[in-house]
């Protein structure tokens, strides 16, 4: 099997062959292990396999070599099995020790070693600044907040004014009761561990001895694939308009290339041209280059998640920058909220500052609406009519 699949998460060129067992006659898929990503747009995409005798073979994506390798190296299961395998009935001795390091038998905690004291202490230098209110405390009632006319204390519970900052502890080093800051204790030390000193009895790590595979084989040519009598397609898509044309099975990677310079080489180039015009002309903006980046993070986002099943190895190896995304998002919350908790109370006098100046901007909109609607009853008794403003529609 050979063409591109997106579906849902899955979004690559496949390249699957049978391979027929010689020892048992069995036929196995071998599935390219890294395949590559498909062409997911509205022009006319090229894919092309040529597998060579020497058992290599060449994926391209619009005459664009997209991935290459060895039939004996780039697919799972591989082709040939291993000549040696572990021997299923070897077993670790008993006396057989791995461990290349061992806590120190010699060794014994100091005597001065206190594994009770604190990491941190309170700074005994410290003293209560001059200007702490100790009274005081850190949120108040906001003052200019009134019950509700409709409040019933008896069905809605007693009213409470919302916390706002103690104003008073803005200009001040602190309000409510005042602690030493802590500081690093110099006597702390932690638990104590005896040192790891080497292993006397270590031996290496122990692995099962190997024995010839009953089941190996050799095949030197998996290329020799079977007889292709039939192109089939496999196809569910919710997309309209997608077809298929000018498909090419044979020996010769020379004559597939002229095919395609005659044929999508021609429509590619005119696809190409139109695009960069409608891009010119539609001129996007900040917004579509915005959707266009988060597609394109959302697709490659996919593409790692499935690779990552496959061999997540090589999905880290291909794709950092997908791995640092989400590093980055896991690391994002934990830094909001150190930011957040560090911090004091909230100051509130510029937030009702902000929303007195959308009540301020909220009552000269109502003005100016009062006054336009003042303007079309005056247009209408005067008998005119108010010209509608034209829309142009816009280009999703």
């Amino acid at each position: 099997m050979f063409g591109p699949d997106k579906c849902g998460t899955t979004n690559k060129v496949h390249f699957i062959f049978r391979h027929k067992n010689p020892l048992t006659g069995e036929l196995e898929e071998k599935h390219l292990s890294s395949p590559p990503t498909a062409k997911i747009d509205t022009n006319t995409n090229l894919y092309t396999l040529i597998v060579r005798p020497d058992q290599t073979f060449d994926l391209l994506i619009n005459n664009v070599s997209a991935s290459s390798g060895s039939l004996f190296e780039n697919f799972s299961p591989l082709v040939n099995p291993a000549a040696e395998i572990d021997d299923p009935s070897d077993r670790k001795p008993m006396d057989w020790d791995d461990n290349p390091k061992i806590s120190d038998p010699a060794a014994s905690k100091p005597a001065d070693w206190d594994e009770n004291a604190p990491m941190e202490i309170p700074d005994e230098t410290a003293s209560e600044p001059a200007d702490w209110l100790t009274n005081e405390p850190l949120t108040i009632p906001d003052p200019t907040i009134k019950k509700p006319e409709d409040w019933d204390d008896e069905e809605d519970g007693e009213w409470t004014a919302p916390l706002v900052a103690n104003p008073k502890c803005e200009t001040v080093s602190g309000c409510g009761k005042w602690q030493r800051p802590l500081i690093k204790n110099p006597a702390y030390k932690g638990k104590w561990v005896a040192p790891f000193i080497d292993n006397p009895k270590y031996k290496g790590m122990w692995a099962p001895r190997k024995v010839a595979n009953p089941h190996y084989f050799n095949d030197k040519t998996p290329s020799n694939f079977g007889k292709i009598g039939a192109i089939g397609i496999e196809l569910w898509t919710m997309t309209n308009g997608i077809q298929f044309d000018n498909i090419y099975v044979g020996h010769s990677a020379d004559d597939a290339k002229k095919l395609a310079e005659e044929t999508w080489a021609v429509k590619y180039k005119i696809e190409s041209a139109a695009e960069k015009v409608e891009k010119v002309e539609k001129g996007p903006g900040a917004l579509d280059k915005a959707k266009q980046f988060a597609e394109i993070l959302k697709d490659q986002s996919l593409e790692f998640v499935a690779r990552v099943q496959e061999s997540p190895l090589d999905a880290v190896k291909e794709m950092p920058h997908i791995v640092a995304l989400f590093v980055a998002v896991l690391l994002l919350p934990v830094l909001l909220f150190s930011l957040f908790a560090s911090k004091s109370a909230p100051a509130e006098p510029e937030e009702e500052e902000e929303e007195e100046e959308e009540e301020d901007e909220e009552e000269e909109e109502e003005e100016e609406a009062k006054e336009t609607s003042k303007l079309v009853k005056e247009t209408v008794k005067a008998g005119q009519t108010p010209s509608k403003s034209k829309s142009t529609p816009k280009k999703e």
